[in-house]
Formats: C-alpha cells, sequence, structure tokens
C-alpha cells in the first residue's frame, strides 16, 4: 500500500456518475458511509448530451426514474436525451452526491487488502469499489474498415447527431439493432439514399412501455430462473431487439434492407451476398465492445465479461459492478431496472462490512450523511 500522503482514502469509491453511478450513491447515503462517485465527464448527464440529436428513450417516463425521484413528465411520455441528461443533474443536486466530474480511473489494482484507483496525478484508496461504467463502452467496426476507399467517409454510431454532419451521397448503415435502424431511419427521411445491412434482430411486440412486457422482463426472466440463465449466455453484447420501430416502420421511411456486410471489394462494401454497393458513407452502428482494460484484477471470464453474482464480483471481496447486461434481469443496462440491481449491491457491502462503516466514516472527507452532502464536503466543480 502507498504511503503518499497525497492519496484520498475512502471507505467506497463508485467509478461513473451515471444512472448506475447515481442510483448507488443514493442508497450509499442512506447507510450512511464515507464514498465518493467518480465520473470522467465535465458535467453530470453528459453522456447522454452527447448522444444523437433526435434520440429518445426507448422506455417512457414512468420506468425512466431512480430510486426516490419520479422522472418529471407525463407517465407515457418517452424523454429526449437532453431531457434525460438534465434529469441527472437534477437528481446529483438534489440529494447532494458527493460526484467529482472530470475525473478518469485509469487503473483499478488491489495493494495489502485495499483498492488502489488513479487518475492522472491523483490516486484514491477504497476498502470497496463499485464499478458503474457499464460493460459496452469501446466503438466496435468489423475488421475490414480499414479496406474501405478513402472516399468514403466512416463513422461510428457514438459519433452519429445528425443528418446535416454527414457528406453528400448514398449511405450504408452496417448493424440493423435499434440505433441502426433508427438512424436510417431519420436519414431517409432526410432525403437519402439508404442501406441498411446486418441479420434481423426481431422485435420485442409490446415495446418497453407496455407493462406486462416490464414486468416479464425485470421480474420473470431473471438469473435466478432457468429460462434466464440461458438468456443470459447470449446476451453479453449482441444486437438487441427492436423497441420502437417495427420492420414495416423501416421499409415505409423508404430505407433499403440489404444482407450482412461481410467485406470490401474495389475499395466498396461487400454484402454476403456478393452485392457491391456504391455508398459514400459507412455508419457504423455495430455497437460496443468491453472496456475494462483498466481494471488489474483477475476477475474475468471469457469476451472480457465480470464473473459475479448479481454484481458481486466472485473473485475480489469488495469489488462490485453495476449496468452489466442482465446482471439479474433484462431490464439492468436500463434506467427503470438500475435501481434495483443498486440497490441490492448496496444492501450487499452494508452486509458485508456491519457497522464498520459507521466506524469509518470519519476516516476521510466528503462524508455524506442522509443524502446530505456536509458542510466539508466541496460541491462537483460544475451515466439505455
Amino acid at each position: 500500500m502507498t504511503n503518499n500522503d497525497s492519496v484520498q482514502r475512502f471507505d467506497t469509491i463508485v467509478v461513473g456518475g451515471g444512472q448506475a453511478g447515481l442510483a448507488v450513491g443514493y442508497y450509499l447515503a442512506e447507510q450512511p458511509r464515507n464514498f465518493v462517485i467518480l465520473d470522467a465527464a465535465d458535467r453530470v448527464g453528459d453522456t447522454w448530451r452527447g448522444r444523437w440529436d433526435s434520440l429518445r428513450l426507448f422506455t417512457p417516463a414512468r420506468y425512466d426514474g431512480l430510486p426516490g425521484m419520479p422522472f418529471p413528465a407525463p407517465g407515457g411520455y418517452y424523454p429526449t436525451k437532453d431531457e434525460m441528461a438534465d434529469y441527472l443533474e437534477a437528481y446529483a443536486d438534489r440529494f447532494g452526491l458527493p460526484v467529482r466530474n472530470g475525473v478518469r480511473v485509469e487503473s483499478l489494482t488491489k495493494e495489502e487488502g485495499r483498492y488502489l484507483l488513479v487518475s492522472n496525478a491523483r490516486r484514491f484508496e477504497a476498502e470497496n469499489v463499485v464499478v458503474a461504467t457499464g460493460f459496452l463502452r469501446r466503438p466496435k467496426v468489423l475488421p475490414f474498415a480499414a479496406n474501405l476507399s478513402p472516399s468514403i467517409v466512416q463513422l461510428h454510431s457514438g459519433a452519429y447527431q445528425n443528418p446535416d454532419q454527414l457528406p453528400a451521397g448514398n449511405v450504408l448503415v452496417v448493424g440493423a439493432g435499434n440505433s441502426g435502424a433508427e438512424i436510417s431511419v431519420e436519414l431517409a427521411g432526410a432525403g437519402r439514399r439508404v442501406w441498411l445491412s446486418g441479420r434481423d434482430v426481431g422485435r420485442i411486440p409490446f415495446g418497453l412501455g407496455n407493462p406486462f412486457t416490464w414486468w416479464v422482463l425485470g421480474k420473470v426472466l431473471t438469473s435466478d430462473s432457468r429460462f434466464g440463465r440461458k438468456l443470459k449466455e447470449g446476451d453479453k453484447g449482441g444486437g438487441t431487439p427492436l423497441i420502437r420501430l417495427t420492420p414495416h416502420d423501416i421499409l415505409r421511411a423508404g430505407v433499403k434492407r440489404v444482407p450482412k456486410t461481410d467485406g470490401v471489394a474495389g475499395g466498396k462494401p461487400r454484402l454476403e451476398d456478393g452485392r457491391i454497393l456504391d455508398a459514400d458513407v459507412v455508419v457504423w452502428a455495430t455497437g460496443f465492445g468491453p472496456d475494462f482494460d483498466w481494471i488489474e484484477l483477475p476477475i474475468f471470464g471469457k469476451v472480457g465479461y465480470p464473473l459475479h453474482h448479481r454484481g458481486v464480483a466472485e473473485r475480489a471481496a469488495g469489488l462490485y459492478f453495476l449496468a452489466l447486461p442482465f446482471q439479474h434481469t433484462l431490464t439492468s443496462a436500463l434506467i427503470g431496472g438500475v435501481g434495483a440491481d443498486a440497490r441490492y449491491v448496496a444492501e450487499h457491502l452494508r452486509s458485508r462490512d456491519g457497522s464498520g462503516a459507521q466506524r469509518r466514516r470519519s476516516t476521510g472527507s466528503n462524508q455524506v450523511s442522509g443524502g446530505i452532502r456536509s458542510p466539508s464536503e466541496p460541491g462537483p466543480p460544475r451515466d439505455r
């Protein structure tokens, strides 16, 4: 363990200040506990603000609130991405959560029984760490993307903002999940010729706004059920079924559905049926991969997925995860489902150290009691 006096020590550190980090922060503040939430963004909610301009949530407002604060809109309203960002910021302010923005954690290790987190020149220590950054954060593109002609403009869906961002010409959207479908429909509505390439991912028949659907996804298909466990094995970042749009909606918008893109011929994208597309722009709606390289602990299984039970790491006492795909249910990575997982993690953390949390509260700054920041705690410098 380092003896550097500049090290800041806490009982618990939450990495990630999005909806998952804020939800667990709500429960940690109730215990009470000496904790801090570290977030790389400059402002709470910035992850949502950075999404494409027209994005709306797939779940209605009745399912978009975090613990203790319903989303301030009629239950059937689908919030915009900026409205969700502002809600998260208001949530952190209302409960006085100790969020430190602009702090990107670069490594997590363990030394002499305590976790060490390094961010730039700053170092933090904690007995417990909650990783609330989510699982799928690294943009993925297909390996042959580099072989496309330099004249073809390429960008990932994570960088897409609106049709005006793209140069004129034909657009190939690769990846037929929710993001790809919605982006392709928007581009077609702006007068573009658009191909949507990829396998049929299916569709949730009643949408996520249907109470019965939400009950099945959040209460029946859990990691404790046999069928739920089978679903979990296949839910490590693959394409999710369409939620808002239907296949008919996509075709009616003028989007041309084509097979999977499997290579390049003459610098142009080639489909698996051998067709060559004269695309001027390729939007890679191919999802995101795991981004846990900064965690230097032997806790991962296949495809970089943490070994855990309901967010409790199996090989590292005091380490927890939130917002993983199917952490406990199919709603675990959704705003309306993360609260239940956050509560479970917080209660496990409480049971792990018992009354020790109260005893250790006086060992560091950023003390939070009952959800209200203490006078010694400086405010923050200003996360589907």
